[in-house]
């Protein structure tokens, strides 16, 4: 048996913490003590993930209530997760071939504009450019998508944590996972489908980044993928988090990477199984209630 549970709280490792230092994160997740600094953002401003979960993890169940091992890789849960060392922005310029001091970055750029109120109404996450050259601005958008999970809000686990002063964590109290479908068709693939075309008919491109654990939830690498930016619309950056074993801290570090064109990336993030007959019936034979009279 196996529940996803918290991998980095507030930067570190839940399984690198003592029982002190998980309560004290417990009480600033649950609202009771001042907000801590993101570590991975610039300048260290307060986090802004309620609850502070950068990534999540399954845990077996271990003897006594308690988390066993992991048995997945991290699944990233907060955006600025993705922000340690400038490491998405400065691998997005080596593959572009911008030089590290010609490239500038600029966030939450205005890309539409409401017809009613003429007030933005959608942004690009992140855009690096190259001084112009010439009078020639070149530039690349990133949009970064981390993953929604579903299940059981995390209150009661920062409340089980709250209370806890065994030294291992206490096995998840309750059954959460990640939401790849509303991370990727229902969120990241609307963004792109706006998006890309406007790009893509001003003569630029985007990339988009999202983790290892995302990425192959949607099928993974191309069978024949291409790192030619003729070939495709969207630069796809697959980062991967790596325990570090002298620090016992998760690092960010450049993985896969392939360009895609927009048709293929919405195919991808539209992949999905059908499941059989006899299980969906069997599942909806579990939910069948009986229709109440009317009085």
């Amino acid at each position: 048996m196996s529940r996803y549970g918290i991998c980095e709280w507030y930067g570190s490792p839940l399984l690198g913490l003592t029982p002190a230092q998980r309560q004290e994160r417990a009480l600033v997740a649950l609202g009771d003590a001042p907000q801590l600094p993101c570590p991975f953002q610039a300048n260290h401003p307060p986090c802004r993930k309620a609850g502070g979960v950068c990534s999540l993890q399954s845990y077996s169940e271990g003897p006594l209530g308690r988390s066993g091992p992991a048995d997945s890789p991290p699944v990233t849960v907060c955006p600025a997760r993705f922000e340690q060392d400038h490491l998405i922005i400065r691998w997005l310029a080596d593959i572009v071939g911008f030089p590290a001091d010609e490239t500038l970055v600029a966030r939450e750029i205005p890309f539409m504009h409401s017809v009613a109120t003429d007030r933005p109404a959608g942004k690009i996450d992140l855009v690096i450019a190259r001084h112009p050259q010439n009078g020639d601005l070149r530039w690349y958008g990133l949009e970064i998508q981390a993953v929604y999970f579903s299940g059981a809000g995390m209150s009661s686990q920062f409340e089980v944590l709250q209370g806890d002063a065994s030294e291992i964590p206490p096995y998840p109290d309750r059954i959460r996972r990640p939401d790849w479908r509303s991370s990727s068709a229902k969120r990241l693939m609307p963004q792109l489908q706006v998006k890309v075309p406007t790009v893509r008919r001003w003569q630029a491109k985007m990339a988009v980044a999202v983790d290892q654990q995302f990425f192959e939830s949607i099928g993974g690498p191309s069978a024949n993928y291409t790192q030619d930016l003729n070939d495709g619309d969207i630069i796809w950056l697959i980062p991967e988090l790596v325990l570090d074993d002298a620090t016992n801290d998760y690092r960010l570090q450049r993985g896969h990477w392939e360009v895609l064109t927009l048709e293929a990336s919405t195919e991808k993030l539209l992949a999905a199984d059908t499941i059989s007959r006899g299980d969906f019936e069997a599942a909806l034979t579990n939910k069948l209630i009986q229709l109440e009279p009317i009085d």
